[in-house]
């Protein structure tokens, strides 16, 4: 019987769920948004949720806690800079989950994981490209190119 025990494996061993989580964690911070699965979004709220509370109090104790776990400093910068700024009056839940329906592969439960803050900030798409841009990109007619500029 699971009495009392706290926390979901995530089918990991301890080691590769705390990268996950850190990954994760880093991800959220970098992004403001990512999409997983629900299980995944619960755990990192957990996670991400004490660091940021930790990101409040800028000092180099805090800095190297949490770099401990962020491996990317541009990351711990950010945490403690822009987002430790905007959430500085709020007392917790700094986090939303949303979920989003079943995978269509396996059926699992997906969620969005944002920081509440930063709910209207997306980063802009890379735009996309045309039916007529993809097909002269196709590797047979950069072939077919390089043969005609080879022959003349």
């Amino acid at each position: 019987m699971r009495h009392s025990v706290r926390g979901r494996k995530l089918g990991r061993t301890a080691s590769h769920r705390a990268a996950t989580l850190r990954l994760l964690a880093t991800a959220l911070f970098k992004n403001k948004k990512i999409k997983t699965t629900l299980a995944k979004a619960k755990e990192l709220k957990k996670y991400a949720e004490p660091m940021i509370t930790r990101a409040k109090t800028d000092s180099v104790h805090a800095r190297r806690i949490i770099a401990a776990d962020i491996q990317d400093k541009a990351v711990v910068k950010e945490l403690f800079g822009e987002i430790a700024a905007k959430v500085g009056d709020r007392p917790g839940g700094y986090t939303r989950v949303v979920r989003l329906g079943q995978r269509k592969g396996d059926g699992a439960e997906m969620a969005v994981i944002e920081l509440v803050d930063f709910t209207g900030i997306v980063k802009p798409k890379a735009p996309k490209k045309t039916k007529a841009e993809n097909k002269s990109e196709t590797p047979k007619e950069e072939k077919k190119e390089k043969k005609a500029e080879k022959e003349s």
